[in-house]
């Protein structure tokens, strides 16, 4: 019995560690890994409230991220889980450059806050691309069938 969890332990290791490697592991470990900087500049700025966005969108990769390291979206097929990773980092985008403008442009005198809307600036710009690789992968499995113009029947 301690074979099996052992080799099972290995092999969520080993399926991390290959995960990880692909581009879109490395995209959502880069998220996950930002989103936890920003909290932390959050946490020792004055106005803890902005960490807010940083914590939801750092447990939704977290979220996906297993998800799509574990291959459950290739079991549960009631979600599509490619239109639901675009919405989250899509709005995971926006939100970020908001909080992270808001914070840049009102933070004097307080650095964490200015430090933590710098990092926030950063992830808006790799949910962005994130989402880009996303609307990209979707582009690219929809087929295009033309529809036909004979009238013959």
């Amino acid at each position: 019995m301690a074979d099996s969890s052992a080799s099972s332990g290995a092999n969520c290791f080993e399926k991390l560690k290959n995960y990880v490697k692909t581009q879109k592991g490395t995209i959502l470990a880069a998220e996950i890994f930002i989103s936890f900087i920003i909290i932390i500049c959050y946490g020792a700025s004055h106005t803890g409230g902005y960490s807010s966005v940083a914590i939801c969108e750092m447990i939704f990769s977290m979220v996906f991220f297993g998800i799509f390291m574990m291959e459950l979206d290739k079991q549960i097929l009631v979600v599509n889980w490619v239109w639901s990773d675009l919405f989250r980092a899509g709005i995971g985008a926006v939100l970020y450059l908001i909080v992270s403008l808001i914070n840049v442009i009102g933070g004097a005198g307080d650095g964490a806050r200015i430090a933590g809307g710098v990092f926030g600036l950063i992830a808006g710009l790799l949910f962005a691309y994130d989402t880009y690789t996303i609307y990209l992968q979707i582009k690219g499995t929809r087929q295009h069938t033309a529809a036909s113009t004979d009238d013959r029947v």
